[in-house]
């Protein structure tokens, strides 16, 4: 006869379960959020990176030349970005040769 033997040492206490569903469900969500949050951060700078380009073509459609730097693009076409998130690397090949352009984040900013 078992009437005398204590089920519940053998299965998980009745609050356990609750709590681990709990942390799963926060541990999906967190990636999830987590997952959008890099994805927003790469088309941010591939939007920057293509705004760039934008300016770059548009100098040299109207001036003829195209930019010596990226502050001539500040200056003259209104560029922005934020600079403490983003790094913009320029490198003029020619003054009728398209410079490369690379974006990089910061490996602090977030």
């Amino acid at each position: 006869m078992n009437r005398f033997s204590d089920r519940r040492t053998h299965s998980i206490p009745g609050f356990l379960l609750p709590v681990l569903v709990f942390l799963l469900v926060f541990f999906f969500a967190f990636r999830g959020i987590s997952s959008i949050s890099d994805t927003t951060a790469e088309k941010e700078m591939e939007g920057l990176e293509q705004t760039v380009y934008r300016d770059i073509v548009h100098c040299y459609a109207s001036e003829g030349y195209y930019p010596v730097d990226i502050d001539y693009l500040k200056e003259h076409y209104g560029l922005t970005w934020n600079e403490e998130r983003y790094w913009i690397d320029y490198q003029p090949i020619g003054s009728n040769l398209m410079p490369d352009v690379t974006v990089v984040k910061h490996g602090g900013a977030k």
